[in-house]
Formats: C-alpha cells, structure tokens, sequence
C-alpha cells in the first residue's frame, strides 16, 4: 500500500509552503488508494513553539486534509512524535557504529571551530578533518565510560556502493557528496538525532513507500541514500518540490510575509480556494473540468502563471477551477515543474470568486454560505431586524460575481441590512449631481408605478415597470438610475436596481422612496 507522511517541525503556526505539502502528499496518497501520516520532527528543542501541533492540527482540519495516521489518532505506526523515539534511533545508530559506517566524535566545539576556519584557510571544502575517526573501540568506550560527551557520525570513508539517486521530479541525480558537509552527525550529544538519522530512521520504520518533501533537501539525498545503503535498508521513492514564493520572489518564511494560513483562516478565504491556489503553483492540471468561467481570468506576471508539462501535453491554466476530489483525480508528480513558483494574491481572488459562485448554484451550498456569515452579519448590524438566514442567502444571490470574499458582505450590501447613510460623502455627492425637480419626478412617479404592483414582487417583472416608468415621465436612464440608486442605497455602484428592489420587498422599498421624496 502506498504510504506517506508529512513531517512539520513544531516551530511555529504552518505556513502555506508547509500546507501545500501537505496537500501534495494527500493528493498523491489518495489517487493511488493509499494513506499518509502526520509526523512531528520535534528533535530540535531549542526551536519548538508550545501550542505549534495544535495550530498544525487546526488548520489541516480547515483545509479538509485529514491525515490517516499521526497525533490524536491510533496506528499501528504510533509514537507520531520524534522525541517519544529516541530508544529507536539509540538502536540504528548503535548499528551503524557496529558495521562500521559510523564512529564516535568526542571534538570540542572550540576545535572543530578551529577546525574548519583552518581548513577554509586551505581552500579545503571539507568541514571536519576525522580526528576521530581511528579511535579505537576500546579507546571510544573508555571516554563513553567516563562521562564524556561524543557525537556520532556517518564514517564517509567506509560508504557502500549502491545506485545512484532517482527523483520522482528530477528523474536521475548526481551524487554531489561533495556539497555535504564531512562525516555529517547523525546523533547529537544529547542523544537526540540530526533531520539525517531521524528521517531515514522514521520513514523506514513507519513503511513510507514514498517521500515528498521540499526541494532544499535535494542536496542531502546521497547522505540519506547512503545512511539506507550502510543499513542494509530498501529506500522509498523520493520528489522533491520546488520552493514556493512570496509574489515579489521571495523566499518564505514563517517570519517574514503573509504566509501563516491563520491569516487565510481569519481573513475568509474558502478553504478550497487557498487548495486550489497552492496545487497549481508549481503543478500544472491536464485541463479544467468546468465550463468557462463567468468573468475574465486575471492577467499576472507571477512565475506561476504558465507551466511547462513535462509529459508533453499543453501548458495547463493556472486558475482553473478545482475541488478537492477533482484535484486528487488530476493530480501527477510529472507535470509538476522544474522551477520555484510563486503565489499570486490576484489568482487567489479569481479561484475564491469562482469557488463561491460554485457553492451558491445549489440550495444547501447557499444555505451553508448564509450560516456561515450569519453571526458576522449579526455583529455588523446589531440593531437590524433584517439579518436572518433568508435575507442572508439573497444578499449573496443578488451580489452574484461581485462577492470575492464571503466577509465582504456586509460591505458590499449593508443597505440590506440597515438603512443607508444619505449623509456620507458619496450620498451627498450623488444627489448634489441631480436637478431637484427630475430627482421628486422620478422618486413620486416611481412610488405611484410601484403601489400599484400586486405581492409578491418576487414574481413580477419590476424591471418591466421601471422601464416603462421612464419612458413616461421622458427622463434620461442615468438620472432616473442614479436618483433610486441614491435613494435606496446611498451607493454609487452595485447590483441592479430592479433586484435591489425585489430583495428589500415592498414596504422597505416604498417607504425609502417615499422617505427621500418628502425631504
């Protein structure tokens, strides 16, 4: 069975790079019937962040990526924390020391700092000159015994041969030992494990038949194929993902940027969205599975806005629009590409937009909005007697493609939910524009044409009746438009007038109407 794991190190709230692993593993482990864990890579204590795996938990929860195995659910691979493993990489270590391919280190840190400057002196890219290397074993348990500290590592002189390395992405590596640092510790003083011992260790022990994990630790696979090889192990597949950037190419970081997905959480962006947006920077989907979408795609200089398909098929289309089930049928290792992608915030409001039109087509979708921004609508207008569910699910019908985010609805339709401000300065400009003799023609003309429209206005054709209306009393259509505009929202701009007027209903409207027509 096909088995994977993400393994985040608890150092803080995940950030998108790290939620966009996490999807990648999801969406490779449950096109191909398998599962994935949930592994905490909690080794370096020095840099853990208390309540870091609960806002780990919580945001994978929100994203609906729910891992099969890992913190809070039993299996058969359990303990999910590194630091509840020690015991068992004491014993590989042990193995190594045993074989041969590794050996104790009992170096100060002040020489091995004398050490490297001495060796960069030289030009030497070596970074430890195996002092201790020819200890004997008698001579190693000795200073053991006596209480001395030591490190453990890889002996780099004893490597097995064994084949070169494969990556699901990069298809055949070379292998640059060359670049890694000399003899790398793999067991601290401490007895806590480097990444290195810790994840060969975990992966192997855990079943992971494949590994996906970020393109910084491409230049460390010959050691971790090494330390397979020295312990006689079978290694996973590998693919390592390009790195993903800010929008200005930046690299990311936890501390620099808008990166935290708690930012995503508390700003409203659908879930689904923030997938869809993360799955194609960087992989490029066969084709959209929609029909074209209801408004013109963003234009973007982002590095991710086109793709090379490495199997040759067609560069595919950065914004189209996927759910989670539709994004695991398409998803493929090979079309993902060779270079870093960045994020583009404009692509992020396309894909919402679209996410939401997606979810008001039905009735259950529309209802599940409205509840959902239902207490949000509460705390806006909390002396409005207008901020049911109903009312709720037809601000989000008549708002249509102008709602990018579900919490921009009580700004996009606060004359909804409360009476509008004719004091503001866009009211006041809006009236000041019209001559105060077609603005009482229109408003009184308007309130006879409607008085005389039978209930339900839902099942008239009000925009009939305005049209008709005009043509009457001979005014322009923008006088005429801007004059109920003003006196039903105060707003310049926003959905059709005629449907303003169906959502607010008979007595909200006329009496608007009639309001403004008496001042």
């Amino acid at each position: 069975m096909v088995l994977l794991r993400f393994a985040p190190s608890p150092t803080g709230p995940l950030h998108l790079g790290g939620l966009r692993m996490a999807l990648y593993n999801h969406l490779y482990a449950k096109k191909h019937g398998g599962r994935w864990i949930l592994r905490i890579e909690d080794t370096d204590a020095t840099r853990y962040v208390p309540g870091s795996v609960d806002g780990i938990r919580r945001a994978l929860d929100w994203a609906g990526l729910e891992y099969d195995f890992g913190p809070g659910k039993k299996g058969p691979h359990s303990p999910y924390y590194q630091s509840e493993r020690l015991d068992l990489y004491k014993h590989y270590a042990k193995k190594l020391l045993e074989s041969g391919h590794a050996y104790r280190c009992f170096c100060s840190m002040d020489r091995l700092s004398e050490v490297r400057e001495k060796l960069a002196r030289t030009g030497s890219n070596a970074t430890y000159d195996r002092h201790c290397l020819h200890l004997t074993e008698e001579e190693a348990a000795r200073r053991v015994k006596a209480g001395e500290k030591s490190v453990v590592r890889l002996n780099g002189t004893q490597l097995p041969t064994r084949p070169g390395g494969v990556d699901l992405i990069f298809g055949q590596l070379k292998d640059a030992h060359a670049s890694l640092a000399t003899d790398p510790i793999l067991l601290k003083s401490d007895l806590f494990p480097t990444y290195h011992l810790a994840s060969v260790v975990d992966d192997h022990e855990m079943g992971i038949t494949h590994v996906l994990r970020g393109e910084e630790w491409l230049p460390s696979l010959p050691l971790h194929l090494d330390l397979y090889a020295s312990l006689k192990l079978q290694p996973p597949q590998f693919a390592h993902l390009p790195i993903l950037l800010n929008a200005d190419g930046s690299k990311m970081s936890k501390r620099n940027g808008d990166v935290q997905v708690d930012d995503y959480i508390k700003r409203g962006w659908e879930p689904i969205s923030v997938l869809n947006w993360l799955a194609l920077a960087g992989w490029g989907a066969r084709h959209d599975p929609f029909t074209e979408p209801t408004e013109p795609k963003p234009e973007s200089s982002s590095a991710s806005s086109t793709h090379s398909h490495q199997s040759g098929t067609d560069a595919p289309d950065s914004t189209a629009v996927y759910t989670l089930p539709q994004l695991i049928t398409e998803f493929d290792l090979t079309s993902v590409t060779h270079r870093n992608s960045s994020l583009d915030p404009m692509k992020l409001e396309y894909l919402n937009k679209q996410h939401l039109l997606q979810q008001r087509s039905t009735s259950d979708g529309l209802t599940a909005m409205a509840e959902r921004v239902h207490d949000l609508v509460k705390d806006a207008f909390p002396e409005s007697q207008h901020t049911s569910v109903e009312m709720i699910e037809k601000a989000i019908l008549l708002l249509e493609g102008r709602l990018t985010n579900l919490k921009e609805l009580p700004i996009h339709a606060f004359y909804l939910f409360e009476e509008p401000n004719l004091g503001s300065e866009e009211a006041v400009e809006m009236v000041n524009a019209l001559a105060p003799q077609d603005r009482e023609l229109v408003l009184s003309s308007v309130c006879k044409a409607l008085s005389e429209v039978p209930e339900p206005w839902e099942d008239q054709d009000i925009l009939k009746v305005l049209h008709d209306t005009r043509k009457e009393i001979k005014v322009s259509t923008k006088v005429f438009m801007k004059t109920l505009r003003h006196a039903l929202t105060g707003f310049k701009d926003g959905p059709a007038i005629h449907d303003i007027i169906k959502v607010l209903g008979p007595v909200r409207s006329l009496d608007r109407l009639k309001s403004i027509s008496s001042n």
